[in-house]
């Protein structure tokens, strides 16, 4: 029976592969060079367009500027071992097993230091960055634990992540780790905010923007032939959502196109309809602004309103 634990966040006491890519970067500036690609290729991976995986190689092309990756590793540690919580530390067996999505080469020595025998973590070249496989993350991980212990058994399991659910569910007992803070899995309750830290969210304040653009055009295009602007406002924000449906589709949250998603989508923008007409209306009534501020300050202030009922309600796969 093996007790196995996530890694950063879990017995770490932060994001391995963050720290080291801040600790290189001090160390060799060059790296700078390679932050354009890493982030359009994030850009790509909010999109859809790339996977993690992909994101992740061309984010530890790094590693190419870095002349004596080993001895760079052995000083990183000397400096962050600290970081190891105690309490871990105080429970921590022979036989426990780490599986991280972190990079095998990263956590190797730090394992070695500790005693760690067991280690599964994504596959990653240390000179070039490249994976061999998928990164080591969700299912993955439970794919990675039957290939090299096809008999095991999991009596203990630590994450910080509910993205280790899979993981999770094949242990006898199940924690949550919150800091220093173990807390039951099934006992556990995430913050309702998480939702705004999600590839969809990004993707959707993308849409989002594109949305607000054509928004503010179109309605203030209908305001050249309509006086009144808050009446101007109404084709304009029609028109504006007919192509935010087709983009969230596409790109947000991945879903065909259907007449009753489309119409579940319109009902998901009434209170964002509110919000913003009441806006647009105070504007015109009491501070008499140019109009396309007007349009502007309205459709920024109902973009989370609209995610939380489009995600739970329009495209709720």
């Amino acid at each position: 029976m093996l007790n196995i634990y996530d890694f950063d966040e879990t017995i770490y006491d932060s994001d391995s592969t963050k720290d080291f890519y801040f600790y290189c970067l001090k160390k060799y500036p060059k790296i700078l060079l390679s932050v354009p690609v890493m982030l359009w290729t994030f850009f790509l991976y909010i999109l859809g367009v790339k996977t993690k995986t992909q994101f992740k190689e061309k984010m530890y092309r790094f590693l190419c500027y870095v002349s004596d990756i080993d001895a760079a590793l052995a000083d990183f540690w000397d400096k962050h071992e600290y970081k190891i919580k105690k309490w871990y530390i105080d429970r921590q067996k022979e036989d426990d097993l780490i599986i991280s999505a972190s990079p095998e080469f990263l956590l190797k020595p730090i394992c070695e230091r500790l005693g760690i025998k067991n280690l599964i973590a994504s596959r990653v070249d240390k000179q070039t960055g490249l994976y061999t496989g998928e990164n080591c993350w969700g299912e993955e991980k439970v794919k990675r634990l039957y290939a090299e212990f096809p008999d095991a058994l999991c009596n203990e399991f630590y994450s910080d992540s509910l993205s280790d659910e899979p993981l999770a569910a094949l242990a006898e007992d199940a924690k949550i780790i919150r800091g220093t803070e173990l807390i039951k899995w099934n006992e556990y309750s995430p913050s309702k905010l998480k939702i705004f830290f999600s590839r969809e969210f990004l993707a959707f304040l993308f849409v989002g923007g594109i949305n607000t653009l054509s928004n503010v055009i179109f309605s203030t295009a209908y305001s050249i032939f309509i006086s009144n602007t808050t009446i101007a406002f109404f084709p304009g924000y029609i028109t504006s959502n007919i192509v935010s449906y087709l983009l969230n589709s596409y790109l947000t949250f991945k879903e065909k196109l259907s007449f009753m998603k489309f119409i579940k989508f319109f009902i998901s923008y009434i209170p964002n309809f509110i919000i913003q007409t009441v806006i647009v209306y105070l504007f015109d009534s009491f501070i008499n602004g140019p109009s396309v501020l007007a349009y502007t300050v309205a459709a920024v202030i109902g973009v989370p309103v609209t995610f939380v009922f489009m995600k739970v309600f329009a495209f709720k796969k």
